[in-house]
């Protein structure tokens, strides 16, 4: 690692508890929306990520919202998915990103263009998040493209991928995470987890197997709406981890939205004493207030 040239980087390597929040670029031509989320949230995270074509739908492109986010004095996280590009125009559009400074980038699969709005589009997957992270990595530690055609500069890339923390089985093993990481993830943000048992359990299962000395990993929570809201986080968004308690308490309350951010503060202190945690990826649309709040509430905020 190359400490002193990325404040996302360095805030891990520190030992930090490090948050990052998720914007979705806007659907159109204009960057004013994002401007005022990214001022917004900017004093509560160390970097943001750009979604790339999230839910298969149109959004300006996750490169062009990152270069801008560098230019308001942010650390962007690039999110590139394998659905829409092959190898050629993946590894193009990165360097081009690499151009403006953006360095982090999370490689994900993406969603499957039938959940989208545009099912006829022809989905790509040249390479598999795998496959693109390992490029990347040559990339950056060798010079050379996927073909091993020469760079004339390399870029400096802070490579992530996703997981998602599950109750595991005894004969459990990490294998495909251990495989991301063998390709050169350096760092993991992953789907809501609302149990910090199931989290503290999942993360001893990755320290028994050595994979907390090796990886950085956040934690994915966010401020919630309403028990409405959370249950159709928990019915509909692969991998989230929603307890029946959180929902109840929801319901319960006269002030949900307040609510929400109080169950996530909490959340956020208990994730920083569980061992291999790094931090938390806060994932609230439009909640951009509530994300403040939420890192405030904690008493993560310098």
């Amino acid at each position: 690692m190359k400490p002193g040239s990325n404040p996302f980087r360095d805030s891990l390597v520190s030992g930090h508890f490090t948050v990052t929040a998720e914007l979705t670029p806007p659907r159109g031509a204009s960057f004013d929306s994002l401007t005022v989320a990214v001022k917004t949230v900017k004093p509560a995270v160390s970097a943001i990520n750009l979604t790339d074509g999230a839910g298969a739908r149109v959004r300006m492109s996750s490169a062009a919202a990152a270069a801008h986010v560098k230019q308001l004095g942010v650390e962007p996280i690039l999110q590139v998915t394998c659905r829409d590009r092959n190898r050629i125009a993946l590894q193009s559009d990165l360097l081009g990103g690499a151009a403006f400074g953006v360095r982090n980038v999370l490689v994900l699969t993406g969603d499957s263009v039938e959940a989208g709005d545009d099912p006829d589009a022809k989905p790509v997957f040249d390479l598999d998040s795998r496959q693109l992270i390992a490029a990347l990595k040559k990339m950056s530690a060798e010079s050379v493209t996927l073909s091993g055609s020469e760079l004339t500069s390399a870029p400096d890339f802070f490579l992530g991928a996703a997981d998602a923390p599950f109750e595991v089985a005894d004969d459990w093993t990490p294998n495909g995470l251990q495989a991301k990481i063998d390709a050169g993830a350096e760092f993991i943000q992953t789907q809501y987890c609302f149990d910090m048992g199931v989290l503290e359990r999942y993360m001893a299962r990755l320290a028994d197997h050595g994979l907390t000395e090796s990886i950085y990993f956040l934690v994915g929570l966010g401020p919630l709406r309403s028990a409405n809201g959370a249950r159709w986080m928990r019915d509909n968004l692969w991998g989230t981890v929603m307890p029946d308690g959180i929902i109840r308490r929801l319901e319960a309350s006269r002030d949900p939205r307040q609510e929400g951010i109080s169950i996530c503060a909490e959340l956020l202190q208990e994730a920083k004493d569980i061992s291999g945690v790094a931090g938390a990826h806060l994932m609230a649309p439009g909640l951009h207030n509530e994300i403040v709040e939420t890192v405030k509430l904690a008493g993560i905020i310098r």
